[in-house]
């Protein structure tokens, strides 16, 4: 797989699908994941479309040490884009990575026809048992707390033998990197700029979602001026827990018969 180097990190990352000049579309994983979080998306998309996902630094299979702030992993999407050429995407950002494509929409704007952002918020705001769950961190092993995090992003119900298949690719993720961005996403605040964001925005939300409440996503969406607004029975991990479903979302919304 093509792999780039940038800042002290490699990136690695797939650019497939043809390249008829229709605008690629840039999958974003979240936090503690990596781009085969949007396996079934990818799937999909790239029998028609050049779709381009990776691996965010210190995740998967990418190297580098975690950064301070969600604007330092946007500047490495934005490099591999200027690697690949890519004047104008559409940015699909799940949890993290839907904090990733808000800084580039809000930085860049000209580079994002469309955005999709998934189980995703302008402004963190934790409750009491994720701010409890965060600081017992220093406290159990990281296996357990890595464990603790990705079984209650599942709606109740979800195969737990797929569950177990994340939580061992996620405890493979260096605690430093994993630390450190929590950090970045505690402290990531966009909520009072997203007014000043004119793409064309799809939010997909799972309704079961204890991560990132719906509360606080439709807090962020009577903000945005040109928003649409998806509920789906799932929780934190839309992308794998309905992912047919979202991909019939994000397919409507880019050609224009939004669902």
């Amino acid at each position: 797989m093509p792999q780039l180097e940038v800042d002290g990190a490699t990136l690695t990352y797939d650019d497939e699908g043809p390249r008829d000049g229709a605008a690629p579309l840039v999958f974003v994983h979240g936090w503690t994941a990596d781009r085969h979080r949007w396996d079934h998306q990818l799937g999909h998309f790239a029998e028609r479309r050049r779709v381009i996902r990776l691996d965010l630094r210190g995740h998967g299979e990418s190297s580098g040490a975690g950064v301070g702030t969600i604007a330092e992993l946007a500047a490495d999407v934005l490099a591999l884009l200027d690697h690949l050429q890519v004047r104008r995407c559409v940015l699909v950002g799940h949890s993290m990575g839907g904090m990733i494509a808000q800084t580039i929409a809000l930085s860049q704007p000209e580079r994002v026809e469309r955005m999709v952002l998934v189980n995703s918020i302008s402004r963190m705001t934790y409750s009491r048992a994720r701010g409890l769950l965060m600081a017992a961190s220093t406290l159990v092993p990281y296996r357990l707390f890595v464990a603790a995090n990705i079984q209650r992003a599942f709606a109740p119900g979800h195969p737990r033998e797929e569950i177990r298949r994340y939580v061992e690719a996620s405890a493979a993720i260096p605690r430093e990197v994993v630390m450190t961005l929590y950090g970045a996403m505690r402290a990531f605040d966009v909520l009072d700029r997203v007014g000043e964001i004119r793409t064309p925005t799809l939010l997909v939300h799972g309704s079961h979602d204890v991560q990132l409440p719906v509360a606080q996503m439709l807090r962020m969406a009577t903000a945005y001026p040109d928003a649409v607004v998806r509920l789906v029975d799932a929780g934190h991990e839309l992308p794998v827990e309905k992912p047919h479903i979202l991909t019939r979302l994000i397919d409507g919304f880019v050609t224009g018969h939004a669902a």
